[in-house]
């Protein structure tokens, strides 16, 4: 191999090394989300027409009628207050959606329409113009169009129906169009706030330490285990141009405490690292009481007077106790020792939920036991 060569094989060596401890770091754009810059949520009320048939009931949904007519006012025609219609292709529905951070006027986003009456199906209506609006009271963005129902429902005359999926559900991709951008603070004053995904310490230490290596020395602070404070631009045009730095850069998150999951409805359990657990024995067995019914008929004897046939009900209780093996835990053995000698043994997953229960009431599981 010439000198040439082993230089190469040098710095592939080395390149290989870096991409394999920058897969081990995280950028700080997928551990932190920008303080304020989030999406908000829109709702409304709106009509859907032109529906088959399964629409609301007139004299069950009052409010549909209302909203009809005062539709119907707006455009000049005036129904009398004596004259209820008798729609059955109309449906109230309710109109939500979520308005990104940082949309503009004339961009669309998608909606969801849901009945609020008891239409039985929106498929093949369409949405007349809704407006929807923030926790402010204000109006973002108007919704229409035509709605996308992924069930199904049929009915006959003598009451037997089928529905898949939900029929009373429909889409509108990109059926509202944004009126007025929502506020964000990202445009105001000279820093930004960088609020950590999960809570630790360590990592927002490092976050501030990763920024001011890059940036400069006071660039940012951590201000408690979820927050970062940065002094950042007061010009938008650089502060984005300072946040595509900051996003990009990468470090080591700290590790997460030791904590055991426990979803007791199913049995999954999911451990954490650094679970340990200290000495302790355990004994684990069941005890089972099984009780059958049987019955047997009792017959009158020959040439007897009087008697009569009778069923005679017999009892039987049986209590079987599992033979339970005890076995030792030395100090600090990890958790996954502890799973691979339970399991040894031969305990089912709940069995396996009670132990973890009984080490952490008697002490000895050195974790945060989480049931959910």
């Amino acid at each position: 191999m010439t000198m040439k060569q082993s230089r190469l094989a040098s710095a592939i060596l080395v390149g290989l090394a870096l991409c394999s401890f920058a897969a081990q770091a995280d950028r700080i754009k997928d551990l932190t989300r920008v303080a304020g810059v989030r999406d908000n949520q829109l709702v409304g009320y709106g009509l859907v027409v032109g529906l088959d048939g399964s629409g609301d009931q007139t004299g069950q949904t009052p409010f549909t009628v209302q909203s009809l007519k005062s539709m119907l006012n707006r455009f000049g025609v005036r129904v009398p207050p004596n004259v209820n219609p008798q729609l059955k292709n109309v449906a109230a529905v309710t109109v939500h959606a979520n308005l990104p951070a940082f949309s503009k006027p004339g961009q669309t986003i998608d909606v969801t329409v849901s009945t609020i009456g008891n239409a039985k199906s929106l498929r093949g209506g369409s949405l007349l113009l809704a407006p929807l609006q923030g926790a402010d009271g204000q109006v973002y963005a108007m919704a229409q169009g035509n709605l996308i129902v992924g069930g199904f429902g049929a009915a006959t005359d003598d009451g037997n129906s089928i529905s898949v999926n939900v029929p009373t559900v429909g889409t509108i991709p990109n059926g509202a169009t944004v009126e007025r951008p929502a506020p964000t603070p990202f445009g105001r004053g000279g820093s930004l706030v960088l609020n950590l995904n999960n809570s630790d310490f360590t990592t927002a230490k490092r976050v501030a330490d990763a920024i001011n290596a890059t940036v400069g020395e006071g660039t940012a602070q951590a201000l408690d285990p979820t927050s970062v404070r940065m002094s950042a631009p007061s010009d938008p045009a650089q502060k984005v141009a300072f946040m595509s730095i900051v996003e990009n850069l990468e470090l080591q998150p700290a590790e997460t405490s030791a904590k055991v999951i426990v979803n007791a409805r199913t049995g999954t359990i999911v451990i954490g690292q650094h679970v340990q657990v200290a000495k302790a024995a355990v004994a684990h067995g069941n005890l089972s009481v099984t009780i059958s019914n049987t019955t047997s008929v009792s017959q009158p004897g020959p040439f007897s007077r009087g008697g009569t046939t009778e069923v005679v009900p017999n009892s039987r209780i049986d209590v079987t106790e599992e033979k339970s093996r005890a076995f030792l835990f030395e100090p600090g053995v990890s958790l996954e020792d502890v799973v691979r000698a339970i399991n040894r043994v031969g305990a089912a997953p709940s069995d396996l939920v009670a132990i973890l229960q009984a080490l952490k009431h008697a002490g000895a599981l050195r974790a945060e036991l989480i049931v959910i």
